[in-house]
């Protein structure tokens, strides 16, 4: 299958990724979503969709054949969430594509910081994007997180001599 590794992967240079309206995307942005936070992981649909998804600002990642294979929602707030991507896709880098898209709009809107409630064991994928635990572990759908937090434009500080 052209487009395809042997492991059954899309190509990551075939992947695109383009920010979704909830309205128009909505089937697209919810089949990612119920795969991997329903279904995988067993989070109760209704509190994977929690009435937020309209006013909130997404990212679809899809394949070269317009397959949906990733998503992520950034909210009013600063709090990015529902990063999800396909158990086929994973390992190539699409989360990592997604919050970079998020973090920069949030730039863009000049907010300070952006912030995210991470699964316990996904703490280490924030890490070296600027994110710093802030809270003691909590549940959320019964899965063990923690709040991170980055501060967006930041200016360097200027060392004083005197």
């Amino acid at each position: 299958m052209i487009g395809r590794s042997r492991q059954g992967k899309t190509n990551m240079c075939r992947i695109r990724i383009r920010e979704a309206s909830w309205p128009a995307d909505r089937e697209a942005l919810e089949a990612i979503r119920c795969e991997v936070f329903i279904r995988e992981q067993g989070v109760p649909r209704g509190l994977e969709f929690d009435g937020r998804d309209t006013s909130a600002l997404h990212w679809l990642a899809l394949a070269e054949d317009d397959r949906p294979v990733g998503t992520l929602r950034l909210l009013a707030s600063g709090q990015i969430g529902r990063l999800a991507v396909s158990a086929s896709e994973r390992g190539q880098g699409i989360g990592s594509r997604l919050l970079h898209h998020a973090i920069a709009a949030a730039e863009a809107h000049g907010w300070n910081e952006v912030w995210l409630n991470s699964q316990h064991a996904r703490r280490s994928f924030y890490a070296p994007f600027g994110f710093i635990v802030i809270s003691d572990v909590f549940q959320e759908a019964g899965i063990p997180h923690q709040r991170m937090l980055r501060q967006l434009n930041q200016r360097p500080r200027l060392a004083m001599t005197g």
